[in-house]
């Protein structure tokens, strides 16, 4: 099950110079890229390639500008990624970016989960504009430079 890329697009009509598709592997270079630079724990190459069948990128003239995976099982989403690069970033463009893909979501999704570190603050912030509610924690989930921080758990109603 995958995002409907027409759905997730027509909530992006009004930014006709943006629009998304599924990655391919000429993407790689570019996601790593901006992976490697939005993160201080980024992704590896290998990671990203393993997971690049449930990537979608954010195009800007045909240049990513951003790239999400998104894994779907059953009735179930989960956010695994986002990432803006951060020439772009402070347009609104990561938020553009995931209400299209929410709009995309197969019908048969019910929820949409992601987690977060506590301290990324403009994330939790952008989530919770876009209808995410903390539902849990998860102690110790991501390293960081003073040794582990925990997670939040999000999550959404969709299609109902």
């Amino acid at each position: 099950m995958a995002v409907n890329i027409a759905a997730a697009n027509q909530v992006l009509v009004g930014t006709k110079e943006h629009n998304i598709r599924r990655a391919t592997l000429d993407d790689l270079v570019s996601l790593s890229a901006i992976e490697n630079s939005t993160s201080a724990y980024p992704c590896s190459n290998q990671q990203l390639y393993d997971c690049i069948e449930n990537t979608y990128v954010l195009l800007g003239s045909s240049k990513p500008l951003g790239f999400a995976v998104i894994v779907t099982v059953e009735n179930q989403a989960e956010l695994h990624n986002i990432a803006i690069d951060p020439e772009q970033q402070g347009k609104g463009l990561g938020s553009q970016f995931l209400k299209a893909l929410v709009a995309g979501l197969p019908t048969i999704v019910e929820q949409f989960y992601l987690e977060v570190r506590v301290s990324n603050f403009r994330a939790i912030r952008l989530y919770q504009q876009l209808g995410f509610n903390k539902i849990d924690e998860r102690k110790d989930y991501y390293r960081n430079g003073l040794g582990r921080e925990d997670a939040i758990i999000m999550a959404k109603q969709c299609n109902q």
